[in-house]
């Protein structure tokens, strides 16, 4: 890494990465899970670095300008300068997404703005690479963007192989050796070779293993729905607003509930942290459709049907809170299949939708992993949560 990338990583936006887990609470369920944001972002930015190499080996005529090579790599090592501690328990509260924070923390902050511009890098390449919604019709751009939010993107190359290895699951390791020497550049975006796309499916099934073992973990989605459920709390009630959660680091966002010591909710944030999990008490699968997900699908308006399962649970469980009837529906994931081959003749062309197997079982994977669930204190008996939550789902 040249030194000007490496002063980067002593900016207090970046350093403050080495504060932030990569999983969040998944370390309460694999101990080994305490690897940081920062040392993912170095290795996206490896990562990228080492296929930018590798598709200049197979054409060294690409249309791609120094500045723009440069701005590409900065965006590799900041993209989640602006991700939220607690991995995704706080990314579906927030008006803005954290590319949105990042790009605006490289466009304002004179510091860092500053020290990309050293690198060689141009900030507003390099913010609209990370942030999508910024409008550019840069042809170089786009090919960035599409390198970093792919199918085979060097984001993913990382996260999957570093978390199952700091976790101690099998799941996720690639063969990113192999997948760097088997791309190149062509009609302007990375090509894989034909006789390589079953790195593809490699990598979307390690996806599914990842979100089904560690990061959908029912232990992980306990701590996550807890702290979740505190926050959405805390900004309903006034005591908190976003301006708060912004920027933080793990302890930094711990030391958000000490400054309300009387505030009850916030008592699952310490449960959390403390390892004292709520039970997932029952479960369905997910659907749109369904009457349960009608009323809670909208997190802001989730806690009209925690309070319907409140009422019934009350009667038998004079102590249990409101606040402590919770409600866990994950986020959609998707398993992206588009990419361009090159075929032993050298054409070039994009995947047909039979051509990966995920491209046929990518949505019932994702159906599969996604479950509605009730997650409650461990007092509560599964025989009377699991009426409540199918009170709650007819009606």
């Amino acid at each position: 890494m040249r030194s000007e990338m490496r002063e980067l990583l002593s900016l207090p936006d970046v350093e403050k990465l080495s504060r932030i887990k990569q999983n969040g609470p998944s370390y309460r369920i694999y101990p080994g899970a305490v690897h940081t944001r920062l040392s993912h972002s170095i290795g996206v930015y490896h990562i990228a670095r080492r296929m930018l190499l590798s598709a200049v080996s197979e054409c060294t005529s690409l249309p791609l300008t120094e500045t723009g090579i440069n701005s590409f790599l900065t965006a590799c090592l900041l993209h989640d300068i602006g991700h939220f501690p607690y991995a995704h328990s706080l990314k579906e509260l927030s008006p803005k997404t954290h590319e949105e924070i990042a790009a605006e923390l490289i466009m304002q902050n004179e510091e860092l703005n500053a020290g990309i511009r050293k690198t060689g890098a141009d900030p507003f390449k390099t913010a609209a690479i990370i942030d999508t919604e910024l409008p550019s019709d840069d042809a170089e751009i786009s090919f960035y963007r599409s390198v970093l939010s792919g199918t085979l993107d060097p984001d993913k190359l990382d996260y999957l192989s570093r978390d199952a290895f700091f976790a101690g699951v099998p799941y996720g390791k690639q063969d990113t050796d192999f997948i760097i020497s088997s791309i190149s550049y062509g009609n302007g975006s990375i090509v894989l070779d034909e006789e390589a796309l079953s790195l593809v499916e490699q990598v979307l099934f390690s996806k599914y293993m990842m979100y089904r073992s560690l990061y959908w973990h029912k232990g992980v989605r306990s701590a996550t729905c807890m702290i979740k459920k505190a926050i959405i709390s805390a900004l309903d009630d006034g005591i908190i607003d976003f301006s708060d959660l912004y920027l933080k680091d793990d302890d930094e966002f711990r030391h958000i509930a000490d400054r309300y010591p009387s505030y009850a909710p916030f008592s699952l944030i310490e449960k959390a942290e403390h390892g004292i999990l709520f039970e997932r008490k029952a479960m369905k699968n997910h659907d749109p459709d369904g009457c349960l997900e009608r009323k809670a699908d909208d997190i802001r308006k989730r806690k009209e049907a925690e309070n319907e399962i409140y009422e019934l649970l009350k009667p038998g469980y004079s102590s249990l809170k409101p606040y402590e009837v919770i409600i866990d529906i994950p986020e959609p994931i998707s398993f992206e299949t588009r990419i361009m081959i090159r075929l032993s003749d050298g054409r070039i062309r994009e995947t047909e939708n039979d051509e990966i197997i995920f491209s046929q079982a990518g949505k019932l994977f994702s159906r599969n992993l996604r479950k509605t669930a009730l997650y409650l204190p461990p007092y509560i008996a599964n025989e009377d949560a699991e009426r409540a939550f199918m009170e709650a789902d007819r009606g």
